[in-house]
């Protein structure tokens, strides 16, 4: 089994910075595409960021030019930097990692359990 701890959410005015974190652990071989998404209340789930093994990134239009995903393939870690915070960031924030097991060889994509950020003055 895979697990998926984010840290890192909390309360932060517009403008102000935050910075997630991704901790995969369990029974890994591989970790390939990670990434973030997150939702907000009444809204559908909005995918926010990716990258893959390699170190490719994509952004949402939303937050192109504002987060920045990266991510440590020795310690099973992805983060996302967001600076210049606005109201609109505020949501749940989950990671996803697509990843494959000892006992299962394909990759299976796995999801944490969400960490709250509120962009509020």
């Amino acid at each position: 089994q895979v697990q998926l701890v984010e840290s890192g959410g909390g309360l932060v005015q517009p403008g102000g910075s935050l910075r997630l974190s991704c901790a995969a652990s369990g029974s890994i071989i591989s970790i390939y595409a990670m990434g973030w998404s997150r939702q907000a209340p009444g809204k559908q789930r909005e995918w926010v960021a990716g990258i893959t093994s390699g170190g490719n990134t994509n952004y949402a239009d939303s937050v192109k030019g504002r987060f920045t995903i990266s991510r440590d393939n020795g310690k099973n870690t992805m983060y996302l930097q967001m600076n210049s915070l606005k109201p609109e960031d505020t949501a749940v924030y989950s990671c996803y990692a697509d990843v494959s097991t000892i006992s299962i060889s394909r990759p299976d994509r796995y999801w944490g359990q969400g960490t709250q950020v509120a962009v509020s003055s």
